[in-house]
């Protein structure tokens, strides 16, 4: 086991004059990253839509919702797709960790004409169990026994696996059978609702706040060393002041809570 942080390689030490200095040439770089970005903001909203044509329902805490249902009376709704399949006995770490971030945005998202909600295969009590150890109140509702996760590539078939690459973030890859992703929907006054953006695997990366907050500090992430990045990630009920992680760690699926639960195979 090695410990979850190394030493940062110290820069050289100057004077406020020559920081000053070096910190006004970072400056001009970090302003044409946030022109770039813009640009890209706004070439994604400039993408062609895709009507969906299928009447998706899910099992939320209230009973069945529709797609449409999930929008809140809302024209704009994302979607996350999170890791929790058939049987598991919790979450992704990873996705919960995303999730630490949800409910202090949503209500900011609403007021401006969005709907936020998380999506999972797995059945609506074992999420409303889980996200109850969470403390979570963000929206949550269950695509089991629906083509949802699978149409949006982020569930694959026994068939599609043992092919060896699944099709994940618009290329084939070797992949789990359950990935993360974010999915942007729009419904319009007519109540068509159209498909207008998911992106998946790195492009997830700005929604993680903590990854922010860290690509300030010395260290930064502190996951180069590590054989999969997040493997120092846990639930946040997990953490402990003597956290160590092991370096050499692959990402690992949750452990099934009951063998007997679930097949994981409901694809209708």
């Amino acid at each position: 086991m090695a410990t979850m942080t190394t030493e940062a390689k110290r820069p050289m030490v100057v004077s406020h004059a020559d920081w000053l200095t070096a910190r006004q040439q970072f400056l001009t770089k970090e302003k044409e990253f946030t022109r770039q970005r813009d640009e890209l903001s706004r070439l994604r909203r400039e993408m062609p839509w895709e009507k969906v044509e299928k009447n998706h329902v899910f099992d939320g805490p209230r009973g069945n919702e529709t797609l449409a249902d999930v929008f809140d009376g809302r024209s704009q709704l994302i979607v996350y797709h999170f890791m929790f399949g058939p049987g598991w006995k919790e979450g992704c770490p990873s996705c919960s960790y995303l999730a630490d971030h949800f409910d202090g945005m949503t209500i900011h998202l609403a007021n401006r004409d969005v709907t936020f909600t998380a999506i999972s295969r797995g059945p609506i009590d074992q999420i409303e169990a889980f996200k109850k150890r969470m403390s979570w109140r963000f929206h949550w509702v269950s695509s089991f026994g629906s083509d949802f996760n699978y149409d949006y590539h982020v569930s694959f078939t026994a068939e599609e696996r043992a092919n060896g690459k699944v099709y994940y973030n618009y290329d084939q890859v070797e992949f789990p059978s359950e990935v993360p992703g974010v999915s942007v929907f729009s419904r319009d006054t007519n109540g068509e609702i159209y498909h207008t953006y998911s992106s998946y695997a790195r492009g997830l990366g700005t929604l993680v706040g903590t990854y922010n907050f860290l690509d300030l500090a010395p260290k930064g992430r502190d996951e180069d060393g590590l054989a999969f990045t997040m493997s120092w990630v846990r639930h946040h009920d997990k953490y402990d002041g003597g956290y160590l992680v092991d370096g050499a760690r692959t990402y690992q699926e949750p452990a099934k809570a009951d063998a007997s639960c679930c097949s994981g195979e409901n694809h209708p």
